[in-house]
């Protein structure tokens, strides 16, 4: 086994945080930000790229760091090494309300392609790097732009997404049409596409977008019934406008607020 063998458990339900168990000179690897509490002997460290040591020299990893700039990522990401003689343990939150998705790498063959800005953390050996899609039509209209982030590796990594997740295993030559944002992730034998929505109707006055991603089995795919972008046009949608008047519109402390305001 190449990579660091980590114990973890997952606390919360909707706003959930994954607890990772280190032994002495274990290490993980973490989205820069994503950290939540850690016990007092373990030691953080900023490094380029994801640790993996698969870049070969001080140039690979800076080319390892700068392709995860392409996903959005920043060029960091942050390592957490008991360096005591006992378990010690250090925790990390998702960012906004959904899942934490517990992924055995050497049980889903080795590699898992998920969404950008879905990894969390890792054990340290696991390379986190870009995925290219192969087709124009999934990198232009996928939701998810044409490049999603890969991880590989034998070890445990931990992705997030919200809502609630569904995990499904799809058969040989089993075909499902899913929303392009709420795809999570799949394993690399899935064979994915992006269909257009047929009929003008449909695609015009639908609501629900020109495209949807078209996956083919066999092969495992994890769906989220809440992609963050959903969410945030909601709230974006509910949020007072420029000039408008949202202080607290229907109750009493609305109309304190306008009087304040000589309306």
């Amino acid at each position: 086994m190449r990579n660091h063998e980590i114990d973890f458990k997952i606390y919360g339900d909707d706003m959930q945080f994954v607890e990772v168990e280190l032994d002495p000179n274990e290490t993980v690897v973490a989205e820069a930000g994503s950290l939540m509490m850690m016990d007092q002997q373990i030691e953080m460290e900023t490094i380029f790229g994801d640790g993996s040591g698969s870049g070969g020299g001080f140039v690979g990893k800076l080319f390892g760091a700068g392709k995860r700039l392409l996903t959005g990522e920043s060029l960091f990401m942050t390592t957490f090494t008991n360096t005591g003689h006992d378990k010690k343990h250090v925790s990390f939150a998702s960012p906004y309300p959904g899942k934490i998705i517990p992924m055995n790498l050497s049980e889903n063959g080795g590699k898992i392609i998920c969404q950008k800005d879905a990894f969390l953390a890792a054990a340290k050996g696991v390379s986190v790097g870009v995925e290219f899609q192969r087709k124009l039509g999934a990198g232009f209209f996928g939701g998810e732009g044409f490049i999603m982030q890969k991880l590989e590796g034998d070890g445990m990594a931990f992705v997030h997404a919200g809502g609630t997740i569904h995990k499904r295993e799809l058969q040989p030559g089993e075909v499902i049409k899913v929303d392009t944002g709420c795809l999570v992730a799949m394993t690399s034998n899935v064979n994915y596409d992006i269909e257009m929505v047929k009929g003008i109707k449909t695609a015009l006055f639908g609501g629900e977008g020109l495209f949807f991603a078209t996956l083919r089995g066999p092969g495992t795919i994890w769906i989220q019934s809440l992609p963050f972008s959903r969410l945030a046009s909601r709230v974006f949608a509910a949020a007072p406008q420029a000039g408008g008047q949202n202080k607290g519109e229907g109750s009493v402390l609305g109309g304190v607020f306008r009087m304040l305001d000589g309306d």
